[in-house]
């Protein structure tokens, strides 16, 4: 299986390429508009990028989802509920892409954004179908989880920072030895307290994340809601740009 990380400094985003190398079906998670070319590039050789998932709707930054999806033909993936108005297929929770012997599962973990999915990820060449790895999306980052405000629409966010209590809770049900690869790292304004290493692992999470301090739902949630940073430059055209599948000036 092949794992290439990319980081967009600017909004300090984390995307990747992944999937099996034997078959040559390749997979992009959460990709950057300005990264598209890159991810091309770098599939070059090693196969053909066939799927491409995103996490949630996007509020910070402009997804390169529909420009990949175009330029190679893959398969776009999002969560139930979405609401985006361009051709997709929709995960439920629990479902499952198989590339070759790379095989990724869907985990609804809702709270940063209504509809958001983490990808749980297993290698049939090591011999077994045990988590390897997750993405995360916006859902755990490391030291913090995903503010719940951004997608609340004017609404009290609280019902979503419940949501996100919960859907941690699911994530820390995953074995400590799943590494964790997160959709931002420090300097992003979807967290308080993120680390600028952008890799880690539940049990590291379990142990010293700053967020999963408070073990209460109401605890969590009252935590979450206390000192929101500013939200994004041009987020609702950002967001309504990312449901349509089209590109804003940027």
């Amino acid at each position: 299986m092949i794992l290439r990380q990319f980081l967009y400094e600017p909004t300090a985003c984390a995307s990747y390429l992944f999937g099996c190398t034997t078959h040559g079906t390749l997979a992009v998670v959460d990709p950057h508009v300005e990264l598209v070319q890159a991810y091309v590039d770098a599939a070059e050789a090693r196969g053909d990028i066939v799927a491409v998932f995103e996490t949630h709707v996007q509020a910070d930054h402009v997804s390169g989802l529909p420009d990949l999806a175009a330029a190679t033909g893959a398969t776009a993936y999002l969560p139930a509920g979405a609401k985006v108005d361009f051709p997709h297929r929709t995960l439920e929770d629990g479902e499952r892409v198989e590339l070759g012997n790379t095989v990724v599962t869907a985990i609804a973990t809702p709270g940063h954004a209504p509809a958001h999915h983490a990808f749980v990820v297993a290698d049939r060449r090591r011999q077994t179908e045990e988590p390897w790895l997750v993405f995360t999306g916006d859902s755990l980052l490391v030291n913090d989880v995903g503010r719940p405000d951004l997608h609340a629409g004017g609404e009290d966010p609280r019902p979503l920072a419940l949501q996100q209590h919960a859907s941690i809770a699911r994530l820390m049900e995953l074995p400590d030895h799943v590494v964790v690869y997160p959709s931002h790292y420090g300097g992003s304004v979807c967290g308080r307290g993120l680390s600028g290493h952008p890799v880690s692992s539940i049990g590291f999470e379990r142990r010293h994340n700053r967020a999963l301090r408070h073990v209460a739902a109401a605890d969590f949630a009252d935590a979450l809601l206390e000192d929101v940073p500013p939200v994004p430059p041009d987020q609702a055209a950002i967001v309504a740009a990312n449901r349509a599948g089209a590109a804003v000036s940027r």
